[in-house]
């Protein structure tokens, strides 16, 4: 069940295609240095190793690979640029907004180029009459909200990481949070895009207006990984402020009751804005690194917020705090205050960072499955951890049954690390198999592309493969990230040959 990635002497893994921390920029590319400088300017390319090597990883630092070249464009031109250089040479690229990803989809190439857009990060446009806001990709996520607050406005989808985490990387991965419960996930915020294709093409999708016609091509674009370009320009809708929003803290002595708590609440009619909970490591761990004040004893907790009319918010409020009673809560309390409020969410929010308190390190995963079978996954979560000997912590987004466990391990204890790797894929075969899936927001970047024959049948891959190609036919654009490469990992990323299994049977014809 472990992933095929190669690992280093120390157990973290490296990346496919791309046999360990190159320490010296391949020959062809270091030719192509000269004329990136004259695109982004001197201060806008790196190649010294140490600076290099401060990009080898995103969030998941598993996985590690230090970049060729490292190049920071401030405008849309410089990036088409960049990326016509690439296609012209057949270099391969890896985008990377803030570095703040899950699941590697911006590990660099150690013979291409890593894109990095934080030097965009200008908020363009604060459009009230059309509710929305334009911006650049590198625009932390809060930041939106921070402009937007003044006028009575917010952006909806808030990762964990929404202080540092980029919007163009929101897009790329189509993160979502703990609102997306009731306000979605980043595609359905998201009205039009200026990205730049493989080839360095500059392309406009959709614009301010909602509901553009003909194919979703925006719908597509999210989400992809970078695999079909970069976004350059991004337009998303603004949100206008509930007139209330009360934020409730409820504690079980079991993770069973505090799921009978949350499927009692969504079959009553209630829709909160997010419902989120955490396992008794996971708030150890939080009281340890925040001191967020959980009541003592908890096997498990409940955050749930709701929000909307005054009149409508009091009424949920009473009935949540019924339920949650009628489902075995020992303690329920609704935070009296902003400050308290914050105190809530700055437990969960500060959850994945605060296991680094028990624990050397840590493997994040991302699977999703079925509300109804969140007891049954979580209870052979449990099994699998006592079995393994590995510590497992759940803190999730209990509402869309999106699952967070953290895979606790000491990476200093030999094989300790492939154990955990182990324990991590069970448990999204354990999602697989209750109809789940692999990934609700983190993507499938490195991480998981081993993971995806487990979902979808060999047809099913190659007409992913065939779309993502009708972007980038070189296969220079986030090259191994998201499908296995293509069909089979470790193969090496190319351009399909033979017969297509859809013409092959029939049900496609190939022209």
């Amino acid at each position: 069940m472990a992933t095929t990635a190669p690992h280093t002497p120390e157990g973290r893994a490296r990346t496919p295609g791309g046999p360990g921390a190159r320490e010296r920029t391949p020959a062809a590319l270091a030719a192509l240095v000269p004329r990136l400088r004259e695109i982004c300017g001197a201060d806008g390319v790196l190649t010294d190793l140490s600076q290099r090597r401060v990009y080898e990883s995103d969030g998941l630092t598993y996985h590690r690979s230090t970049p060729g070249v490292v190049v920071m464009p401030t405008t849309t031109d410089q990036v088409a640029s960049v990326i016509r250089l690439c296609a012209e040479h057949g270099v391969p690229y890896v985008p990377r907004g803030a570095g703040t990803g899950l699941s590697a989809g911006a590990l660099p190439h150690s013979e291409g180029v890593l894109l990095v857009t934080s030097r965009m990060r200008r908020i363009l446009e604060i459009d009230l009459d059309n509710e929305c806001a334009v911006v650049e990709p590198g625009v932390a996520n809060l930041d939106i909200t921070r402009a937007a607050a003044p006028h009575g406005y917010y952006y909806a989808p808030d990762p964990s990481s929404q202080q540092v985490c980029s919007v163009g990387g929101n897009v790329a991965e189509n993160s979502g949070g703990a609102h997306c419960l009731k306000y979605g996930f980043t595609v359905n915020h998201v009205r039009g895009l200026e990205i730049v294709t493989p080839s360095g093409e500059i392309v406009e999708l959709g614009g301010k207006a909602p509901g553009a016609h003909g194919y979703d091509l925006i719908g597509a674009f999210v989400g992809s990984e970078g695999t079909l370009g970069v976004a350059t320009r991004i337009t998303v809708s603004l949100t206008r402020a509930p007139e209330k929003t009360v934020t409730l803290l409820s504690a079980f002595t079991s993770l069973d009751a505090g799921g009978q708590a949350v499927s009692a609440i969504i079959a009553a009619g209630v829709l909160p804005s997010a419902i989120e909970m955490m396992d008794a490591l996971a708030i150890e761990a939080a009281e340890r690194a925040v001191a967020c004040d959980y009541p003592a004893g908890a096997a498990a907790v409940l955050v749930v917020e709701l929000d909307g009319p005054a009149v409508e918010v009091d009424a949920q409020l009473e009935r949540v705090t019924a339920l949650c009673a009628d489902a075995g809560s020992f303690e329920t309390r609704a935070a009296s205050g902003a400050e308290e409020r914050a105190l809530i969410w700055k437990g969960r929010k500060s959850a994945f960072a605060a296991v680094g308190r028990i624990s050397p390190a840590y493997i994040v995963q991302d699977g999703v499955v079925p509300r109804t079978a969140l007891g049954e996954v979580l209870g052979r979560i449990a099994a699998l951890s006592a079995e393994s000997g590995i510590r497992v912590a759940n803190v999730f987004h209990a509402g869309d049954g999106n699952l967070h466990p953290l895979v606790l391990f000491d990476d200093a204890e030999p094989g300790a690390g492939e154990r955990a790797e182990e324990v991590s894929g069970a448990i999204l075969d354990l999602c697989i198999e209750h109809g789940g899936s692999i990934t609700g927001e983190h993507g499938v970047g490195v991480d998981k592309a081993c993971k995806m024959p487990r979902m979808y049948d060999d047809a099913s891959l190659e007409t992913f493969d065939l779309f993502r190609r009708a972007f980038d036919p070189a296969g220079i654009a986030n090259p191994e990230k998201l499908l296995p490469t293509p069909r089979l990992c470790g193969e090496r990323p190319g351009v399909r040959t033979g017969v297509h299994p859809l013409v092959q049977s029939g049900e496609a014809e190939q022209f």
